[in-house]
C-alpha cells in the first residue's frame, strides 16, 4: 500500500486515452542496510537461533523497508532469511515488522506462504527468520501466464485462510479507512498540478472511495500488499506469497483486485483477472497513491513517494476510461 513519473505519451506509465501504452518504469526498492550492518549481538542471536553461525549473506533489494532482507547461509549449509529492523531506522517499519511477526506465526502450514522459522523483539531490534524459498519475483511488464499463476495462487491463498486463522487482525476496512480517505483529503486540499479530470469529478471519486470501504466485509485473512515483488515464483512453478505486516481481514477477492492493480501499473491486462469489486478498490487506492506521494519521504525511505507517484499516474488513464468511473 504503499520517482516522479509524469502522465502523458512519454512512455511512462499506464494507458491513455490515445491508445499509447505505458509501464511502470520505477522499482520497488529502497535503501536497506545489510547483515553486516546489524550489531553483533543481533546476529549472534540468530546465529544461536539457527544453531550455527553464518558464513555468507545475499542481500535483496525488493521492498521498501530500510532494515535487513538478507538469504544466509550457515556453516552446516542450513539457509533462512533474515529481515531486521529497527525503530531508529524508521518506527514505522518497526510497528509494520512486529505486526508481520504476528501474522506470520499464525499462518497455517498449507498456506503458500514462507514458514516462519524464529522472531526475537528486544525492544530497539525487531528479527524475523524465515525458511528461505527458491524463487523469483515475478516477470514485469507481467506475462500472461504469470499473471495466471499467481491467480491461482491467490485462490490457494484465500482457501488456506479463510476463515481468518489470526483472531487479533484488523478488519480490512479499518485497515484501510485512512487510505481511502485520500480522495477527501485531495478534495480538501488540491494540488496545483490535479489532472484536470479529476478536479472534475472529485465528489464522484469520493463517493466511490466510500463504496469501496463500504464492500471490504469477509472474514479472509488478505494480504493486502500484493505486488510483484511481494511474490516468489520457485523453479516447481509455484507462488509464495511474503511479507505480511498488513494482514487484515476481509473479503476473499481483496488480493486479487491489489493483483490486478499491480498488473496494470506495469503495463498488463489487469482488466482480464479484476473483480467487479475491484473497479471501485482501484479508484480508492489511486486517491490513496495521489495524496500519499505529496507527502515528504519517511526517515530511511528516500524513494517510496516516487514509487506511489509513478502509480497513481500508471492508474489515472485507466480508471477515466472505465464504464463505472465517475462521470
Amino acid at each position: 500500500m504503499t520517482g516522479m513519473v509524469p502522465s502523458g505519451c512519454d512512455n511512462s506509465v499506464g494507458k491513455s486515452a490515445c491508445g499509447c501504452q505505458y509501464r511502470l518504469m520505477l522499482p520497488a526498492v529502497g535503501v536497506r542496510i545489510t547483515w553486516s550492518d546489524l550489531p553483533a549481538h543481533v546476529r549472534a542471536a540468530v546465529e544461536d537461533r539457527l544453531g550455527s553461525p553464518v558464513v555468507s549473506a545475499e542481500s535483496q533489494s525488493g521492498g521498501f523497508s530500510p532494515g535487513t532482507a538478507d538469504r544466509v547461509v550457515t556453516r552446516t549449509g542450513d539457509r533462512a532469511f533474515v529481515k531486521a529492523v529497527s525503530p531508529a531506522q524508521n518506527p514505522r517499519s518497526a510497528e509494520m515488522a512486529r505486526n508481520e511477526m504476528v501474522i506470520a506465526g499464525a499462518l497455517p502450514a498449507a498456506a503458500p506462504v514462507p514458514r516462519l522459522r524464529a522472531a526475537f523483539d528486544d525492544g530497539e531490534w525487531v528479527v524475523l527468520i524465515f525458511e528461505d524459498v527458491a524463487g523469483r519475483h515475478p516477470r514485469t511488464p507481467w506475462e500472461p501466464a504469470e499473471v495466471d499463476l499467481a491467480v491461482g495462487g491467490l485462490r490457494q491463498l484465500a482457501r488456506t485462510l479463510t476463515p481468518s486463522p489470526v483472531p487479533q487482525a484488523p478488519a480490512a476496512a479499518e485497515r484501510l479507512r485512512d487510505d481511502f480517505g485520500g480522495w477527501r483529503r485531495v478534495a480538501a486540499d488540491p494540488p496545483p498540478d490535479l489532472d484536470p479530470w479529476v478536479t472534475a469529478h472529485l465528489d464522484s471519486l469520493v463517493a466511490t472511495a466510500d463504496r469501496a470501504l463500504a464492500s471490504l466485509s469477509g472474514d479472509t485473512l488478505v494480504h493486502c500488499d500484493i505486488r510483484a515483488d511481494n511474490m516468489l515464483i520457485t523453479p516447481a512453478g509455484q507462488v509464495r506469497f511474503v511479507d505480511w505486516p498488513w494482514g487484515c481481514v476481509g473479503p476473499d477477492w481483496l488480493d486479487t483486485a491489489l493483483l490486478a492493480i499491480n498488473v496494470l501499473v506495469h503495463g498488463g491486462d489487469g482488466d482480464a483477472i479484476m473483480p467487479a469489486q475491484g473497479i471501485d478498490v482501484a479508484a480508492a487506492f489511486t486517491g490513496y497513491l495521489l495524496d500519499i506521494a505529496r507527502r515528504p519521504p519517511p526517515p530511511g525511505l528516500p524513494t517510496v513517494r516516487a514509487f506511489q507517484r509513478a502509480q497513481a499516474d500508471a492508474l489515472l488513464p485507466w480508471l477515466r476510461e472505465r464504464p463505472s468511473s465517475p462521470g
